[in-house]
């Protein structure tokens, strides 16, 4: 048995420990030779296999719900993608390769552009890998690399689980999940706590240790070696959360516990599990795939689809996040030497107000049709001056609130001075702790550097809160920070007015916040913000 212990970020509460499953890494690199008899016959083997993984995962999507249900449904589109599967024909054809090989490098060249293009797109290379391993399998005849079947409880280990896998899993038979790569934003973070098994990722070493069996603590990030004879031990979720659906702690001071969405599966998932509305609706969902900019029209039905399940609740709606790091094609971006620092976000629309413009309308137009109660807010913003430039073109285009994103630490630093310039904020914790630490947030050597207990990103928050009491205007939270429960407290006490989450972690927050008073919100917050480390501001608050 191992010694000593390993330590990564804790990504999704509880503990539990067992027997150690290793996940089998991707799918070995197919040989470019024999070359194939007739290229064309060769080549037509690639489009139905990949419409039979495709066909499978939809399988898979509609049995599951929220978060799960999402993800792949979005992966079985990427393993339909006619552009994949046209530039694997082209490379059988024009190299005289295998059908395998030639998928393998088609893949090979989209995930390269999308871990170029950093951010949410670089988030899909995981994505791509699993599709391109589900596809060789098929047009090989063997079983596609991945978790393997659990004839009994166990601890699942993994250089990373693609987000099919980790969204199939069942809860029943797999006590913890352990990641060498990934990190706290990453879809194996989101999907764990949404399936309520505990998860630590970025373990670096972790596929080297030997141990047969291990205790998980998703709480502290501690992986360690225990005796292969001791009994089981299942995840300690303590049973179904009580929440009356109100957020507030338990003297009354309210809280608003609402969700993100991104696309109108999405916006059900939220509605069913009880949120109060939505506190970041990404609108680039609907425009990933679009060569040219879709019309106010189109663009007016998307949000409709979306804002509807919440009548007459309040929405806000981000506009567009895009730029060189999530490049949409109709925006023509040129190309940057650091895509995450340069012109993205409200930036683009500096350049290209027009875009903006027609999007508030669509977003106009969709409030009233849909009855929900929606504001608008920009993302990437970092200077009051910025902000005030915003705030009067949302309320030219006759939507009466605007606000904006903190997630620059510049806006964080300057909070009043937004705060006057704006009706609220929101703090993305998920870029903001990436712009702070300088530290890559789907780079797993870096991920602790990224993890929301980060003192340093605590006194940021506590600027922010400070001048929205100062103001009497409300913050938000919008990263995955809001979906911890235990942080939620720590958040509430930094002066928080909102937390949006992944609609799986809405009832566990609620009843957190139910659970505690104000006062012990804030001593929770000072104590956290006092930490010197980020292991400690979780014991501190945890004890205060």
């Amino acid at each position: 048995m191992s010694s000593g212990s390993l330590s990564g970020v804790g990504v999704s509460p509880g503990r539990a420990s067992g027997p150690v499953v290793k996940v089998t890494e991707s799918i070995r690199e197919p040989a470019s030779t024999p070359g194939p008899e007739d290229p064309y016959a060769e080549a037509a083997l690639i489009a139905p296999a990949a419409q039979t993984v495709a066909a499978r995962l939809e399988a898979m999507a509609a049995s599951a719900t929220g978060d799960a249900s999402t993800i792949l449904t979005t992966t079985a589109a990427m393993a339909d993608d006619p552009a994949l599967v046209s530039q694997a024909e082209q490379l059988v054809t024009a190299q005289r390769i295998p059908a395998a090989r030639a998928v393998y490098e088609a893949a090979g060249n989209f995930a390269h552009a999308l871990a170029s293009a950093g951010g949410y797109m670089a988030e899909r290379v995981r994505d791509v890998e699993d599709v391109r391993d589900r596809i060789i399998a098929e047009l090989l005849g063997i079983e596609p690399p991945g978790v393997p079947q659990l004839d009994s409880p166990s601890v699942l280990v993994a250089r990373d689980l693609a987000p099919a896998d980790t969204a199939s899993l069942d809860p029943a038979k797999v006590l913890a999940l352990v990641t060498e790569e990934g990190g706290p934003t990453s879809h194996t973070a989101i999907l764990a706590r949404s399936l309520g098994i505990p998860a630590v990722v970025a373990v670096r070493g972790v596929l080297a240790y030997d141990a047969e069996a291990v205790a998980v603590d998703g709480d502290t990030g501690v992986v360690e070696a225990v005796d292969p004879g001791a009994p089981v031990v299942a995840a300690t979720a303590g049973g179904a959360v009580e929440w009356d659906g109100t957020g507030r702690t338990s003297d009354g001071h309210m809280v608003k516990v609402l969700a993100n969405v991104g696309a109108p599966a999405d916006a059900r998932a939220a509605a069913e599990a009880g949120a109060e509305g939505v506190g970041l609706f990404r609108t680039e969902f609907s425009y990933l795939d679009a060569d040219d900019e879709p019309s106010v029209e189109q663009q007016r039905a998307a949000y409709v689809a979306v804002l509807e399940p919440f009548r007459g609740k309040p929405v806000i709606v981000r506009t567009l996040d895009a730029g060189a790091d999530k490049p949409l094609a109709f925006l023509d971006p040129d190309v940057e030497p650091n895509p995450a620092l340069g012109v993205r976000g409200v930036r683009v629309a500096f350049d290209r107000p027009g875009v903006l413009d027609r999007q508030l309308e669509a977003i106009a137009g969709a409030a009233a049709e849909s009855g929900a109660d929606v504001s608008v807010m920009a993302p990437m913003v970092a200077t009051a001056e910025e902000a005030a430039w915003f705030a009067e073109r949302v309320r030219a285009a006759g939507i009466a609130r605007a606000g904006v994103m903190i997630e620059v630490p510049a806006a964080a630093l300057t909070a009043r001075e937004v705060l006057d310039a704006v009706d609220f904020v929101s703090i993305g914790t998920n870029d903001l702790a990436q712009y702070t630490f300088a530290a890559d947030r789907q780079l797993g050597a870096v991920a602790k550097l990224n993890d929301p207990w980060q003192p340093g990103l605590l006194r940021l928050i506590a600027l922010v809160g400070e001048a929205a009491k100062a103001t009497g205007k409300p913050a938000g939270v919008c990263g995955e920070a809001a979906a911890d429960p235990r942080l939620a407290r720590v958040l509430a006490g930094l002066g928080v007015t909102s937390l949006s989450m992944n609609a799986a972690s809405v009832r566990a927050v609620g009843a957190s916040l139910a659970g505690a008073s104000l006062a012990d919100c804030e001593r929770a917050a000072q104590a956290a913000v006092a930490a010197p480390t980020a292991a400690d501001a979780r014991t501190a608050a945890k004890g205060a």
